[in-house]
């Protein structure tokens, strides 16, 4: 099964998709429009690598520090996500994995399982 990480807190969206040994990954400007249009662009996105949600077992978002637009749509999509299509998900900060720590987001998962990042925990940080 294939995992999805979203992004949405800086700058640029990022989306990742790791899939076996693959990993995908796009960007996209953080605009308005595209947090609008956030789940087109992940729908898109695991189109384009030939995959749908039936694949995806888990999904990983970034809950913050970051952009409050950012972090609210993202958690709304990856919480409907988890209703309709049952993925579990886990909530994660940089800051979780410790603040000298050069993160990857391909080592997402695994820090998440190191650091014991709680499922369906959504306690988002807000820049003021």
């Amino acid at each position: 099964m294939s995992k999805l990480i979203i992004d949405a807190v800086k700058d640029k969206i990022f989306l990742m998709i790791i899939c076996d040994d693959f990993k995908y990954s796009i960007t996209h400007e953080n605009t308005k429009i595209n947090y609008e249009k956030l789940t087109v662009l992940i729908n898109d996105f695991l189109n384009q690598k030939k995959l749908n949600f039936k694949k995806i077992s888990q999904i990983y978002v970034n809950r913050g520090p970051g952009s409050f637009a950012g972090i609210r749509n993202s958690l709304s999509i990856v919480k409907a996500f988890h209703l309709v299509c049952k993925i579990d998900y886990f909530c994660f900060s940089f800051d979780d994995f410790g603040e000298k720590m050069d993160v990857k987001y391909e080592n997402i998962p695994k820090l998440c399982e190191k650091f014991k990042v709680e499922k369906n925990l959504i306690n988002p940080n807000y820049l003021s």
